[in-house]
This record gives C-alpha cells, sequence and structure tokens, in this order.
C-alpha cells in the first residue's frame, strides 16, 4: 500500500474488496459464472475442471499456514472443480532457496497456476518471471512478490499494524507519552514487514517512546527471544512499558524471554495471526492482543482466483480483484486486501470461535478453565 494512503481510504479499499467478493458470489449463484462457459472474454478456449493448482507456503513456524491456508485450499480447490481439481503442495520451511526448487518443480509440473506466498519477495522474482514464461500464471499470496504477478490476495498490512500500535496506545493510555517501548518487527526479505511496521509507526511515533527497534530474522521465535535479551539489557528490565510484536510466535518468545528475566507484571504485547497458543496467553492476560485476519476468507478467496484465473471466468476474477497494489516491479496489480479484527479477551466469542477457527474446549484446556471462567467463555 502506498505510504501516502489515508485511513478512510484503507477502509473504502476494504469495503470494496469485501462488495468485489459479494459480486463474485452472486454472479456464481445467479449462473452467470457458468453462462461464460469454458472460455474467457477473448473467446480462447480455458481449462476445464481437471486442472492442478500449486501452492507455495513460506514456513511452518506460523502455525496457521499449515493447519488453516492449505486444508482450506485445497477444500476450496476441489469444491469448485466438483472433486476434479487437485492442489500441488510444498512448504520451503523457511529457505528461500528450497521454495526457488519448489517452484521450478511446480514448473516442470506443469501445474496450471501458482499460489506463492514467498519467502523473500525480491528473490523470488526470477521464478515467477520462469513460470510467466512457462505460460503459468501466478497469484502472490498473503505476502506481495516481486516479479509478473497475475494478481495479490492478502490483507491490509498497513492497517495491521496501525491496530496493533493503536492497541498499545490503549494499554498505556496516559502514560503513553513517557513510556519506553520496544518494537519487535518482522524478516526484512517479507514486503509485509515494511508494511506492519509502516502502520503501527502511524500511530505510536510521537505518542510512546520506541527505546528499542530489532528486524527478526525469518520471523524466528529464537531470533525473537534473543533480541529481547539485548532489549531488557539496553533499556531496563522495569522500563519496557509495551513490546510491539509483530506476529504471535515472536510474541511468546517475547513473554517467554521476560519471565525467564524475573518479570511478574507483563507489559502489554501484541501479535498477529491468533495462533492457538496466542489466544490462550490473551485469555490468561499474558499477551495483550493479536490481530485476527480471517483465514478462511483469504484462503477461500485465493482458490476462487486461482480456478477462476485458469478457467477463464473473467467476470467472476475481476469482481474479486477491484483493488490495486504496487510491487517495487508491477503497478496496478489487481488485488484483493481482507479486512482485520483486533482479537482481544474481549472478542474471542465473536472471532475465532464464531467464525470455527478453534472450539471453545480447544483453548478452555484444564491449564486455562480458570481464566476462561473469568471471562465468561464456555
Amino acid at each position: 500500500m502506498n505510504p501516502r494512503t489515508t485511513r478512510r481510504a484503507v477502509a473504502r479499499r476494504t469495503a470494496t474488496a469485501l462488495t468485489g467478493f459479494s459480486v463474485a458470489l452472486s454472479l456464481a449463484a445467479c449462473g452467470v459464472i457458468d453462462d461464460v462457459g469454458a472460455t474467457g472474454s477473448s473467446g480462447e478456449p480455458k481449462k476445464g475442471d481437471d486442472l492442478t493448482v500449486g501452492l507455495l507456503l513460506p514456513d511452518k513456524d506460523t502455525a496457521r499456514f499449515e493447519k488453516f491456508d492449505y486444508p482450506i485450499i485445497k477444500k476450496e480447490v476441489s469444491s469448485l472443480t466438483h472433486g476434479k481439481g487437485t492442489v500441488r503442495y510444498a512448504n520451503a520451511e523457511a529457505s528461500k532457496a528450497t521454495q526457488s526448487s519448489q517452484f521450478q518443480d511446480m514448473i516442470d509440473a506443469k501445474v496450471d497456476v501458482v499460489l506463492v506466498d514467498a519467502v523473500d519477495a525480491e528473490a523470488i522474482a526470477p521464478d515467477v518471471q520462469k513460470a510467466k514464461d512457462a505460460g503459468i500464471p501466478v497469484i502472490a499470496y498473503d505476502r506481495l512478490a516481486q516479479g509478473p504477478i497475475d494478481a495479490y490476495v492478502s490483507h491490509d498490512n498497513e492497517l495491521v499494524g496501525e491496530v496493533q500500535g493503536r492497541a498499545i496506545l490503549d494499554a498505556l493510555g496516559t502514560k503513553a507519552a513517557t513510556s519506553k517501548i520496544v518494537m519487535m518487527n518482522g524478516d526484512p526479505a517479507d514486503p509485509n514487514t515494511a508494511r506492519f511496521k509502516a502502520g503501527a509507526l502511524s500511530e505510536l511515533k510521537g505518542k510512546v517512546q520506541i527505546a528499542e527497534q530489532y528486524d527478526t530474522k525469518e520471523w524466528k521465535p529464537e531470533a525473537a527471544a534473543a533480541n529481547m535479551k539485548q532489549a531488557i539489557q539496553a533499556v531496563g528490565l522495569n522500563r519496557i512499558a509495551a513490546v510491539y510484536s509483530a506476529n504471535d510466535g515472536m510474541a511468546g518468545a517475547v513473554i517467554d524471554t521476560l519471565k525467564a528475566a524475573g518479570v511478574t507484571d507483563l507489559p502489554p504485547v501484541t501479535g498477529q495471526d491468533a495462533n492457538l497458543d496466542a489466544v490462550q496467553r490473551i485469555v490468561a492476560g499474558q499477551q495483550y492482543m493479536s490481530v485476527y485476519k480471517s483465514f478462511l476468507l483469504e484462503a477461500t478467496n485465493a482458490a476462487r482466483m486461482a480456478v477462476t484465473k485458469v478457467q477463464g471466468h473473467d467476470i467472476e476474477f475481476d469482481a474479486l480483484t477491484q483493488e490495486k497494489v504496487d510491487s517495487p516491479t508491477r503497478n496496478d496489480i489487481p488485488s484483493l486486501l481482507v479486512p482485520v479484527v483486533a482479537l482481544t479477551k474481549d472478542n474471542i466469542e465473536e472471532t475465532v470461535i464464531a467464525d470455527g477457527v478453534y472450539t471453545v474446549d480447544e483453548i478452555c484446556t484444564s491449564a486455562y478453565a480458570a481464566d476462561c471462567a473469568a471471562i465468561g467463555l464456555k
């Protein structure tokens, strides 16, 4: 997202994305998509239901990828293709070299379309070009890859940072101006990191004292733990008023490091992804918040975009991608940006439980039963 985009424009863009999704579903329900048949607007024959979607995900440290994204995409592709479509899946386990090799395997296997969540957005560009040269469309998923991608589906990542920054200000209240905070940013190779950071700084800058900032290699919790130890030494254990953590995996490491150092009254710590252990920490009052991004909506849309792209259903594809986003290598990329929600102990029931991400029993294990009862979660 362009840094000069205002919050009003952000809201407008999110509303448009949701409208596009609704329009696409309405078109399908009314039979308009079926009327397009197996040809695109140009009249070229397109692939039928017997298609293969290549799915490249970046790591296994982020719990959502294996537990939610892949299964949802696989199920939706099957549903959209009457059980005939398949997903060829590979996880890079945080290695850009591995992902490049996996991308080449997808090209060699002649998949019909590739959904890629890049480990390194810049490094993946030559692989995207190879796919395009082979006539395989590429859709960037969750992270905006460089190169000649055909479309992009994600969340409003600058808004994610804004939500996290606002949460810290709310937690600190009138003490914000005199409070020192630590920023635990993500991997600089991930283009989303810069957007999260920009959004957070738009809320925090000038309103709190940012004592220390760290980039976290490959989003690894152990790297975040090492950074947090440095922050404690640099700032002082009892002088850290809050920690901006860009995601839940790092938030867990930050909290564990603070507790190991002797903190009993934990400062507010943010997160993102609504991992199960993070939701449990929120219930227990250890983590202040997470950003819930609907995996269902993002993954379902990604599958729909992939299938409609291959099948040439241009009307539905265009309805799904009414937004435009720029990358360093391409402008006006057709995009869909899914909205986000600040997840706190006050809205667990209305978010991850209502959406079927977790059940009450999964959250409220014996270790958290008393905490769940205290907030009325049962």
